[in-house]
């Protein structure tokens, strides 16, 4: 008989490599396999998943089924957890039962990194992600623009992933800018983007997170966005303009609190964005990202309404 239950948002895959592309340098694409990927929701976009990952002592990424899966990994002793971090959906096969993941290979010797460079076709791992069964939204997309409107994406390599499945995703009719920072020239990956978006990769080669995005931001924030009346930031806006003052209320709250993204999580996503002429995505190394958020916010008057910041790592400090 079948079952009546409610089934959840998310569920636990239990899934192995069926094969890995080297993409260039820094990006490795792992495409997975599993007995029930048929079951795995296609949402496009910046779809968010956990893999729980092998290490040298525990071949096998493992995680407790059920939906108490966290506080169950949470309880169990160090040497039995498997890491877990967080990636990107870059292409779901329902029919085929296969999921794509691009990992980014960081210098950093974490467990991620660790296990990319060492990874072989059929290790185990477990992967928590949307069950297509799920009547109603999964959560973990936090791509959401309002329909109309310009539309500024920007983030380093660990955004790249999600920024090329959203391009692929776009309407043909969208417009805007994506600005993608990368190690290497050699990074750049093929995407597909509307005609209306315009797609730059911007290699640091040798300089410090940031060097290349923040002032590409910059540069097009000015020539997207008037400056407040008395900001002090060229081009600002006539007084009774409708955009935010010194301070960076916009349109939308109180003025902009700063984040300390070495203690704090740097994750500001509107619910839902209402009409404006411009919708921001931005991800990446934290601090990199709080520098274009108060930019954005505070010196360009970009309603908060209207615009997603997201840390996905900070510089010196592993995923907990």
């Amino acid at each position: 008989m079948p079952s009546t239950l409610p089934v959840a948002p998310w569920r636990v895959f239990d899934i192995e490599v069926r094969a890995l592309r080297r993409l260039s340098p820094s990006f490795l694409r792992v495409t997975f396999t599993g007995a029930e990927l048929d079951r795995f929701a296609d949402n496009g976009f910046d779809q968010r998943i956990k893999l729980a990952l092998p290490t040298p002592d525990r071949p096998v990424g493992c995680l407790p089924a059920g939906a108490d899966w966290y506080r169950q990994w949470r309880d169990l002793p160090d040497d039995q957890r498997s890491p877990i971090r967080t990636y990107t959906v870059r292409a779901v096969r329902q029919a085929a039962q296969e999921v794509d993941v691009d990992l980014v290979l960081h210098g950093d010797g974490g467990p991620a990194t660790r296990w990319a460079r060492q990874a072989r076709v059929g290790d185990r791992v477990a992967l928590v992600g949307p069950d297509a069964g799920h009547p109603g939204p999964h959560g973990g997309l936090e791509f959401q623009p309002p329909a109309g409107g310009r539309l500024l994406i920007a983030g380093d390599e660990t955004a790249a992933p999600a920024i090329c499945g959203i391009l692929e995703r776009l309407p043909a009719d969208a417009r805007g800018h994506a600005l993608i920072e990368v190690p290497e020239p050699a990074d750049t990956l093929p995407v597909t983007a509307p005609a209306g978006m315009s797609v730059a990769w911007l290699a640091r080669a040798g300089r410090e997170h940031g060097e290349r995005l923040v002032p590409a931001v910059t540069e097009l924030a000015a020539a997207l966005l008037p400056a407040p009346a008395g900001s002090g930031v060229a081009g600002s806006a006539p007084a009774g303009s409708g955009v935010a003052g010194p301070g960076g209320a916009g349109r939308s709250g109180p003025a902009l609190a700063e984040v300390d993204v070495d203690q704090e999580i740097l994750w500001e996503v509107p619910d839902a964005a209402g009409p404006a002429p411009l919708y921001a995505w931005l991800a990446g190394e934290a601090g990199v990202i709080r520098t274009l958020r108060r930019h954005l916010v505070a010196d360009r008057g970009l309603d908060r309404g209207a615009v997603a910041f997201m840390g996905y790592w900070r510089l010196g400090r592993a995923e907990s």
